[in-house]
């Protein structure tokens, strides 16, 4: 019975074959959250980013701090939906053309995602739109019938757009129509990652 150990002994082993921490790490650790917290900050009321960013003396404070900022920013930058959503990402973008280095590799990446915003905006648009207006159709004559069935008048008349069913069934359609769209993004995202 004395091999038997308890979940905090098991915990203290793992943490012991981990070792400490190197001063690099705990830098990471503590800065990128801070970049994380100015760029959520920045999102929300347009801060002075770049001001912000400087005000970390230390070089290696710097590194991390804005590693954190463009991941936050990166992570912000969506389907073009709305019409916030479109000046949203091109503020992203701007500000976050600005923070890196290689200006040529962020304007090929953003040459590529602007494609897909357009195509989204103006193709996509339209499937989704023929996507909608097959689904109420096919929504409204499964609802016919199931009102026959239930003895009850199939010409009543039925807001089909109003039905949860029918809200839940298009949410999920558009989902699946957006996905496309959404892994294109998520590569040119990691690839704005890797730029300097």
């Amino acid at each position: 019975m004395a091999d038997i150990k308890s979940a905090w002994e098991i915990a203290q082993e793992k943490l012991g074959k981990i070792g400490e921490a190197t001063p690099e790490e705990r830098v990471r650790w503590k800065y990128i959250p801070e970049g994380e917290r100015l760029a959520a900050q920045y999102i929300k009321d347009d801060t002075n980013l770049a001001a912000e960013i400087n005000k970390y003396n230390n070089a290696g404070e710097r590194k991390y701090v804005k590693e954190g900022v463009e991941e936050v920013l990166i992570r912000n930058i969506s389907l073009p939906t709305t019409d916030f959503a479109k000046k949203n990402n091109k503020r992203i973008m701007d500000t976050l053309k600005s923070l890196k280095k290689d200006k040529v590799a962020v304007e090929n990446i953003y040459s590529q995602m602007r494609r897909i915003f357009q195509h989204y905006a103006s193709t996509g648009e339209e499937q989704r739109k023929q996507a909608y207006q097959q689904l109420k159709m096919d929504f409204a004559g499964r609802l016919r019938e199931a009102m026959t069935q239930q003895g009850i008048n199939p010409e009543t008349r039925v807001d089909v757009e109003r039905q949860p069913e029918f809200q839940s069934e298009w949410r999920k359609m558009s989902a699946r129509l957006d996905e496309q769209y959404i892994k294109y993004l998520d590569e040119f995202k990691k690839q704005l990652m890797a730029v300097e």
